[in-house]
């Protein structure tokens, strides 16, 4: 037999034994990967890196629900959104959309999750130590409006861009629940919405009417209809 092809005694046996397990099994790895790239591509917005509404929901819930005295929701919305596509283009739209995604990854950390619930409206929820008082709470979340208020490069230069943001602070509210929170938040948004100032909900904020999910009020929605 040729030197080179020859498998020697038991050793050679089982490395081509290995071998030739490997190949399917590498097979089925780079299948698992396209896979889990796909899944998670499903679960993520493209075009600003954040979780779509299902994916953020599940996240931020159990986020909440483990870290009950330490955590804290957030609502944005960009301000005049349609008036920055139609006076400096759709690509100019996109770039906001992406620079806020990222801004708000960056605000949230390691630890927090950020998702695109549609258009131009976006939620965070995040671990922060309440237990600092509503000054600190107030200072991290200013930080956030000003993050959100930088302006954003484009090709055709920096465009000017605002956002409304809403927080609901779990410890404070005592209650959890992320459809809760993202009622109080919403209504505390739209409050100051426009100001370039953040809003705080309070517990009267949670008693909110909603439509479908949607606080009754909100574009979208009938005024004269019940929850």
């Amino acid at each position: 037999m040729d030197p080179v092809t020859r498998v020697p005694g038991p050793i050679g046996q089982r490395a081509l034994l290995i071998t030739t397990l490997a190949v399917p099994l590498t097979g089925w790895t780079l299948h698992a990967l396209t896979l889990h790239r796909r899944l998670a591509a499903e679960r993520r917005d493209p075009l600003t890196g954040a979780q779509r509404r299902a994916a953020f929901e599940r996240r931020a819930q159990r986020l909440l629900a483990r870290h009950r005295q330490d955590s804290l929701l957030c609502l944005v919305d960009l301000d005049h959104f349609k008036r920055l596509n139609d006076t400096h283009g759709h690509a100019a739209g996109d770039a906001a959309l992406a620079a806020t995604g990222e801004r708000l990854a960056r605000w949230a950390g390691p630890h927090g999750v950020v998702g695109r619930l549609g258009g131009d409206e976006f939620a965070v929820a995040t671990r922060t130590d309440t237990r600092t008082g509503e000054d600190t709470i107030g200072q991290h979340l200013q930080a956030l409006v000003d993050a959100l208020h930088e302006p954003v490069p484009t090709e055709a230069g920096p465009v000017a861009v605002a956002a409304s943001v809403g927080a609901a602070v779990p410890d404070y509210l005592g209650i959890h629940a992320l459809p809760a929170l993202m009622r109080g938040a919403d209504v505390s948004m739209y409050r100051t919405k426009h100001s370039g100032h953040y809003g705080w909900a309070e517990t009267e904020d949670l008693q909110t009417p909603t439509i479908n999910g949607r606080r009754q009020g909100r574009p979208g929605t009938a005024l004269e209809r019940a929850a």
